[in-house]
């Protein structure tokens, strides 16, 4: 067993695709259209047939909304990605206009900055010693 699958909840899914592939570095895997949303993934381009993050629309489901709320007010991140270098993931993304709810932060065995994804969502970046 295997995870191939991993959803993150987002309140537009064309600012969020936006935001994952041309600010985060993801690249586009699926889009099929459903109805009013769309079956929209995305994938590390140094793992192209790895895990696949659903940029899941939460608009038709308030408890998405309630939950994702409450994550943010409590300075929660939704999920965690892995990152090479931290502090220099950090410097890039605010030269793009991305903002950070909390700076780099060494933790022991690892470094974490959290930022915001625009979409309803904390997101925190990890690098591992």
């Amino acid at each position: 067993m295997r995870i191939n699958l991993a959803s993150l909840l987002v309140d537009d899914q064309e600012r969020a695709l936006r935001f994952y592939t041309d600010v985060l570095g993801f690249v586009k895997k699926t889009e099929v259209p459903l109805g009013e949303y769309r079956w929209l993934t995305v994938v590390s381009p140094e793992h192209p047939d790895g895990v696949e993050l659903v940029l899941e629309p939460d608009t038709a489901v308030p408890a998405a909304q309630t939950y994702k709320k409450a994550l943010v007010e409590a300075g929660i991140p939704l999920t965690s990605f892995a990152v090479d270098d931290v502090r220099a993931e950090y410097e890039r993304l605010r030269g793009l206009g991305v903002r950070f709810t909390q700076e780099p932060v060494d933790m022991g065995p690892v470094t974490v900055a959290i930022l915001d994804d625009t979409c309803g969502n904390l997101i925190q970046i990890a690098q591992y010693a």
